[in-house]
């Protein structure tokens, strides 16, 4: 497979993203982390896309859901980056995908199979982040 670097545009809310994929076809993409502003559009989703007058991707059809339950998060400043890098290292022994975007936002994956219950962490911790939903 082909890794690749894209620009989506959407039409919805007109903005573009440039964003990195795994080509798996002509005109079909893997994400290969998760979009800030697309929430669709997170780590292993596959999408077909056409070309328009730009020569941008616009999302056709989403192909195939991603395996990861996905979760988002805004971050307090309650806890430190390396904090936070310990929870992030403990979701990647499990098989999972974290990232940080603009310093404050965390998208969390998990495996539909993994073994962290990850409100039971954040209650351990005493940590009450504002959960993003779509």
């Amino acid at each position: 497979m082909k890794t690749a670097t894209i620009e989506v545009y959407d039409k919805r809310e007109k903005i573009t993203t440039t964003m990195q994929v795994e080509q798996i076809a002509n005109n079909v993409f893997r994400m290969l982390d998760n979009d800030v502003f697309n929430c669709r559009l997170t780590l292993g989703t596959e999408f077909e896309t056409r070309l328009n007058q730009d020569g941008k991707h616009e999302i056709v059809r989403i192909v195939k859901e991603s395996f990861y339950i996905t979760r988002r998060f805004f971050l307090s400043v309650q806890f430190k980056e390396s904090e936070y890098r310990i929870l992030g290292d403990e979701i990647e022994k499990q098989g999972g995908f974290w990232q940080v975007d603009f310093g404050s936002i965390a998208t969390i994956n998990l495996p539909k199979d993994c073994k962290i219950n990850i409100d039971e962490v954040f209650k351990v911790f005493d940590f009450k982040p504002t959960e993003i939903k779509d």
